[in-house]
């Protein structure tokens, strides 16, 4: 990839700053649901909000969007391992 392209798709501060405001505060929705019990529900709200954050992290701070396409298949690949031992991890946990 040129300079010219990367250079490109680079945010200005201003995006960088609103993704930190937003990552604060969904911490803050996390904190917030950990004291409010919705049953079975608080797990998965805890990981849809981190889900969330992660993608936020993944795509504006690290530049995601504009790295190579095997590099994207990696990441897809572990992320899929991952979607797997959690499915696998709270099957185990239900049957307990």
């Amino acid at each position: 990839m040129h300079k010219d392209e990367t250079h490109q798709h680079m945010h200005g501060y201003g995006i960088y700053i609103l993704v930190w405001f937003g990552l604060l505060t969904l911490t803050g929705v996390t904190v917030a649901v950990a004291g409010i019990n919705f049953g079975a529900l608080t797990i998965a709200t805890a990981l849809f909000i981190a889900a969330v954050k992660s993608y936020l992290v993944l795509t504006i701070f690290m530049h995601l969007r504009i790295e190579q396409k095997a590099f994207k298949i990696f990441l897809l690949v572990a992320l899929f391992f991952f979607v797997i031992s959690i499915v696998l991890l709270f099957a185990d946990y239900s049957f307990r």
